[in-house]
């Protein structure tokens, strides 16, 4: 018999990994939403659907069976201090505001924190560091993001992954980065008439933001300009991109990362949006 746990914000039980259209705070998907179940339903099901759609398929994909296994034995099996609470266990759709000036960029979801949460870098120290930093400098309307449901906006930003679902060592394989590549395409050609401005976290997300718009039809930089905290790129000719140090606990803790030079890039994204 399948164990139901209550949410931590509603109460409602779940199972985990969540199914989808039952319920979980801001669950894009509805019990019918298409599953993509290989690199060609991704293509697919990416092509011609709305932002909205598109986060409802993305949520329910399936197409890397070692993602599949890793992010759901997760949820089952959960770590001890989260052992009371259901975990989202499937792809993390992008979140925040649809018609964004600032546009995050990062690698993919933790294995504790979005994969238990159900929303991009929320529920670990990396979102913490992050959502304070945002919060700091006017981007978003408050300084946590502890789970989905908690009433926290972003203020004309929107984030997204590179990879959808949690990998294993947070390690993506080349081929389960270009399976999932066209829904961040297809998310970036949706969102690009308002975006001025992309934060990439960490080399990954600098190289995802430059392979995604080129694909949507931008013109990027060649030779490919190099990866740094507070590098600057323009992607065609009113898209400034800007590199961050990724958030990760290697980074902050050793202090390659300061709460400083975290704010200054999103003060610096603020600025020019």
């Amino acid at each position: 018999m399948t164990e139901l746990l209550p949410h931590p914000l509603t109460g409602q039980p779940f199972a985990s990994p969540v199914p989808a259209g039952t319920g979980w705070p801001d669950d894009p998907a509805a019990s019918g939403t298409p599953v993509a179940h290989d690199a060609d339903d991704v293509r697919r099901l990416a092509d011609e659907v709305d932002l909205a759609e598109l986060d409802a398929r993305v949520s329910v994909c399936s197409a890397c069976d070692r993602l599949v296994q890793w992010r759901e034995d997760v949820a089952r099996d959960k770590r001890a201090s989260f052992a009371d609470q259901p975990y989202w266990g499937r792809p993390i759709a992008g979140w925040g505001a649809e018609r964004p000036g600032v546009l995050i960029v990062g690698l993919a979801p933790a294995a504790n924190g979005g994969n238990r949460t159900g929303r991009i870098f929320t529920g670990d120290r990396s979102g913490d560091w992050l959502f304070a930093s945002l919060h700091r400098v006017g981007l978003a309307s408050q300084p946590t993001s502890e789970h989905a449901g908690d009433g926290l906006r972003l203020i004309d930003t929107r984030m997204v992954a590179t990879v959808r679902c949690a990998p294993p060592q947070n390690r993506p394989t080349t081929q389960e980065r270009n399976t999932c590549s066209p829904w961040i395409e297809r998310e970036i050609s949706l969102v690009a008439p308002s975006v001025r401005v992309v934060v990439a976290l960490g080399g990954y997300g600098w190289d995802a933001a430059l392979r995604s718009f080129k694909a949507a039809g931008f013109d990027v930089p060649r030779p490919k300009p190099k990866f740094g905290h507070g590098a600057e790129a323009l992607i065609g000719d009113r898209v400034t991109l800007l590199g961050c140090f990724h958030p990760s606990q290697q980074n902050t803790f050793t202090g390659k990362l300061t709460e400083e030079m975290t704010d200054a890039v999103f003060r610096r994204a603020a600025t020019l949006v």
